[in-house]
């Protein structure tokens, strides 16, 4: 086959699919600026007749997506934050300090990954009940303070770190805590960057846990919102994909913004160790 041809048709091939996976978030931001009833008509516009913000209006003013947007970023930012912190010193330790039990603990944890996800959630449900953080921030934000995934990807990475660096730190009598804080982080920057975007994007779209762990609505997350908008206002699509905006939109454009650096960190875990 000509390459010419060979290569306008994947590149032909790709456009399609890139078509099929944007159109339809184009046309929920179509439809989130229609007026109420417009996009239930048949056949169902593209573009909104005459464009309004009164969606959002009414998001903000009446159903409270702005509290459910700060309790999102909150929980988001706060499991970000923290299991960087964890992930990084535990993947730092099983790849590079020695104790005893190192590489049999480490297998446990890998093992651990076929688990799925659910069968933890009653268990861990009653421990936060005995701990009388149901219904709480902390409750929501505690379980996400380190990842087997995190640690793993932290582990691989620091492997790829020159022993004879930390060696020579020890030798001139610098301690492991500084050794970690001095040397190591700023060599984990690219990883760093990988587990913060990864941790935050998953805290923001989760729904299964905050649903059983949040009973009140006033810590509602964004995600939780609107399956309760999408309760009480079937009917309306248009308030309905003005939600779903709210929700998709911020962590699309920071993906969008940081995209090449998460990339370059996986890249970096994968080829490296």
């Amino acid at each position: 086959m000509n390459p010419r041809l060979a290569r306008w048709l994947v590149n032909g091939a790709l456009l399609g699919c890139a078509a099929v996976a944007v159109l339809p978030l184009l046309w929920m931001l179509s439809v989130s600026f229609m007026a109420p009833g417009e996009a239930s008509s048949l056949p169902p516009p593209l573009l909104p007749t005459h464009p309004t913000l009164g969606n959002y209006r009414e998001l903000f003013a009446h159903a409270g997506m702005g509290r459910y947007a700060l309790n999102s970023l909150l929980i988001s930012s706060a499991i970000a934050l923290l299991a960087l912190v964890c992930n990084l010193m535990a993947g730092y330790a099983f790849a590079k300090l020695r104790f005893v039990g190192r590489e049999r603990l480490f297998q446990a944890l890998i093992g651990a990954l076929v688990i799925p996800a659910q069968v933890a959630m009653l268990p861990l449900f009653l421990l936060l009940k005995y701990a009388g953080l149901v219904n709480s921030y902390a409750g929501v934000i505690v379980p996400g303070m380190a990842s087997i995934f995190g640690i793993y990807l932290v582990r691989q990475f620091a492997r790829s770190l020159p022993d004879e660096l930390l060696e020579a730190a020890r030798i001139d009598g610098a301690g492991e805590w500084r050794i970690f804080v001095q040397i190591v982080l700023p060599l984990l920057k690219p990883i760093m960057v990988t587990l913060t975007i990864f941790t935050f994007l998953a805290a923001w779209n989760d729904f299964m846990w905050p649903l059983i762990e949040l009973t009140g609505q006033e810590h509602y997350t964004l995600p939780l919102a609107l399956a309760s908008l999408a309760r009480e206002h079937s009917e309306d699509s248009e308030l309905m994909m003005a939600g779903s905006v709210v929700t998709v939109l911020p962590v699309l454009l920071l993906f969008l913004a940081l995209q090449r650096h998460y990339l370059q960190g996986l890249l970096l875990g994968s080829v490296k160790g």
